[in-house]
């Protein structure tokens, strides 16, 4: 009899992108790592918080999630595959379910997991089946005899022997029958000692040899693989000095040998202890597309107990000899991320002296973390980034914090490479319509981008003023909001609603505004009467022509809208940084065959805005408005026969920037019959 375990979970898998930790939304730890159909799938233990009437400060775990990944960053999770009160012989309450590994033969794939059996006698390790790496598993009615202890292994050597290992009385191994449930060979009767205060335990038929030749001292979580016709006997073990008074922590070590049981050749550590004092480790290693990679874990999210872990990977290197060289475990972990990801920095390669990372929220650690840049010159440097999707027409966002006005750049590379694109954070300002003070919060910056890097290379992040930190940075392709204005480009029509489309727009102005309530029309006619830049409204602006307005080098851009409602806030994306707090200025030519009477101008903005027709103000949109069409109607107005001058002005604060603008006949029909351009 067998029991088939299904889940809804099973239907909807959830992909998170990831540096180290690489599982980002749950603790996974003990991650037991196989490639599957190209595929590398990770099946970890769960560690969940105690329930209560479970030991609070102690290990607990009631389910097998697995994730998949074919570039090591994006994970998919497929949920859970087994659950504790769905194994026939386990204790359903037990919260037990320690490392597991899964292997494919015969067709199938084997799922190994311990557990705490009903008849409450240490751990025994079970077996689950499926015809995916992913499941739906069926549990074996009974778990395999002879075998006591956690965290199971198996090896499938080039004949196709397995052969399994475990934690229990030392680390044991045994060669697995074809069918892969039951141990090939006698079972042994053992007496088990007596435990202080405890009843004495019948003895009990233990399978399988302890493994020869291993170092003195605590060890288990055994994973075994084979390279080169060697044999690798890789397991946590604790060096240190035991005793009351004393805590050591786990290495990662390990054993050679010509043969699957061994005797085994001791050669030393993969991985040191876990500098923050992390008690455990525990780990797989595996091949994929030529790499060699370690999978293992850290409290990474659990700064407070280390029974709650996390998986992370790390790149492995062999000596000639066929040794392990010494893993330095990283922030970055492995794989190329795409420059449209969102790259998380605070996971950085390497940084320059004083830079720090934190938690961005600690009542939420899943959240991440940022990372800070305490000065002018401190920097952070991110490896691999594929900047290959991206086309020339694209942007960067970056979410950072400072206290005060600072600068910071993107740069490839390292911190004198070429600057990608340039932020600056002004955050403090006595000046403008009234003071702010935005220092301490996050906010979401774009820049253009000055120079786009091709192929894979590093990112780096240099301060280049007062201290600031940063959460994340993503590039970006721009969706076809404008097209330019080409040279010699004759007029068009506004479209068949009569929309205008074309316009000379100014990339945008800065402005200290914290809020739209102050959009008052005393207000208003005061900032849109301000002398910004010269010859303001009598200027017949050119495509790239500049102009100074304070300490901002300004440019016009001659552009087609591709909506009918022209979105300024990307246009600020990708001609300007300032996409919040902006004054946009733009102006176009209205070319008529004939004169239009009492003639209305229709126009909806987000946010407030006024409208010039030949010089003469036409219509005032006050107050904190969406976009909608229509939204104001100017006086009746008359549209000359040749030549008309439409400007126009749109202030917003943190708000999307657009307008739409027409005019209607007395019928408010729309009006089409004339011409636009901006030359």
């Amino acid at each position: 009899m067998r029991l088939t375990i299904s889940t809804f979970s099973l239907l909807c898998a959830i992909v998170v992108s990831a540096q180290n930790p690489v599982i980002r939304d749950q603790f996974a730890a003990d991650p037991t790592a196989r490639v599957f159909n190209n595929k590398v799938y990770v099946y970890p233990s769960h560690d969940i918080p105690a329930p209560e009437g479970q030991r609070q400060d102690w290990f607990c775990m009631a389910d097998y999630h697995v994730f998949s990944s074919e570039n090591l960053i994006d994970w998919t999770d497929h949920g859970v595959i087994i659950s504790q009160e769905n194994v026939p012989w386990g204790k359903p309450d037990a919260y037990s379910m320690w490392a597991p590994d899964c292997v494919y033969k015969n067709g199938k794939y084997y799922f190994y997991f311990p557990n705490a059996p009903k008849d409450g006698r240490g751990f025994a390790v079970g077996v689950a089946t499926a015809n995916a790496p992913e499941g739906p598993f069926t549990c074996e009615k009974e778990p395999i005899k002879g075998v006591f202890g956690i965290d199971p292994c198996v090896l499938i050597d080039d004949d196709g022997t397995a052969y399994i290992y475990w934690s229990g009385m030392g680390i044991r191994g045994g060669k697995l029958k074809s069918n892969m449930l039951e141990l090939d060979g006698e079972l042994q009767e053992v007496k088990l000692p007596k435990r202080e205060g405890m009843p004495d335990m019948p003895p009990m038929k233990i399978g399988g040899v302890e493994m020869k030749g291993l170092p003195e001292g605590f060890k288990e979580g055994p994973f075994a693989f084979k390279r080169n016709g060697w044999y690798y006997l890789t397991f946590p073990w604790v060096r240190g000095e035991t005793g009351e008074g004393k805590n050591p922590t786990e290495t990662l070590a390990y054993a050679m040998s010509k043969n699957p049981l061994g005797p085994w050749d001791f050669k030393g550590i993969i991985m040191a202890e876990h500098a923050n004092g992390c008690w455990t480790n525990h780990h797989s290693i595996l091949e994929y597309k030529g790499q060699w990679y370690i999978f293992y874990h850290h409290n990474d999210y659990s700064p407070w107990m280390d029974k709650r872990r996390s998986a992370r990977i790390e790149k492995i290197n062999f000596n000639a000899d066929g040794t392990i060289q010494e893993v330095k475990p990283t922030l970055r972990g492995v794989g190329i991320n795409q420059a449209t990801d969102q790259i998380q920095i605070d996971r950085y390669s390497t940084a320059s002296e004083g830079v720090t990372f934190e938690y961005l929220d600690t009542l939420n650690r899943f959240r991440g973390w940022q990372v800070n840049l305490p000065a002018k010159g401190s920097w952070v440097r991110y490896n691999d980034v594929n900047f290959n999707h991206l086309s020339g027409d694209s942007y960067v966002m970056v979410r950072a914090k400072t206290d005060e006005n600072t600068e910071f750049y993107v740069r490839e590379k390292n911190a004198d490479g070429k600057i990608i694109a340039k932020f600056s954070m002004i955050v403090k300002s006595e000046n403008g319509p009234f003071r702010r003070d935005m220092s301490k919060q996050w906010i979401t910056l774009t820049a253009p981008i000055e120079y786009l890097p091709k192929g894979t290379t590093d990112l780096c992040i240099t301060c280049e003023d007062k201290a600031c930190s940063i959460d994340w940075v993503q590039f970006k392709n721009r969706p076809k909001y404008f097209s330019s204005v080409a040279s010699g480009a004759g007029a068009i029509q506004p479209d068949k609603d009569g929309f205008i489309r074309r316009w000379m727009l100014l990339e945008p102005i800065k402005q200290d505004i914290r809020s739209n309530t102050i959009f008052t029309t005393s207000w208003l006619r005061e900032v849109f009467a301000k002398k910004y830049f010269e010859n303001q409204m009598n200027i017949m602006p050119t495509d790239g022509q500049k102009v100074k307005v304070g300490q901002q080098t300004l440019k016009w851009h001659a552009l087609d809208s591709e909506n009918y409602n022209v979105k300024l806030f990307r246009f600020a994306e990708k001609w300007g940084q300032q996409t919040y707090g902006s004054l946009f200025w733009m102006v176009t030519y209205i070319d008529c065959p004939e004169e239009y009477q009492n003639v209305r101008l229709a126009a909806g903005s987000n946010g407030a805005s006024m409208w010039w027709l030949n010089g003469e103000e036409i219509l005032l949109l006050e107050g904190d408005r969406r976009m909608v069409e229509d939204d104001g109607m100017s006086k009746r107005i008359t549209l000359k026969k040749g030549r008309n001058i439409l400007r126009s002005a749109v202030i917003n604060g943190p708000g999307l920037s657009d307008f739409c603008v027409r005019f209607l006949d007395e019928k408010a029909q729309p009006i089409t019959n004339f011409t636009i351009n901006v030359k």
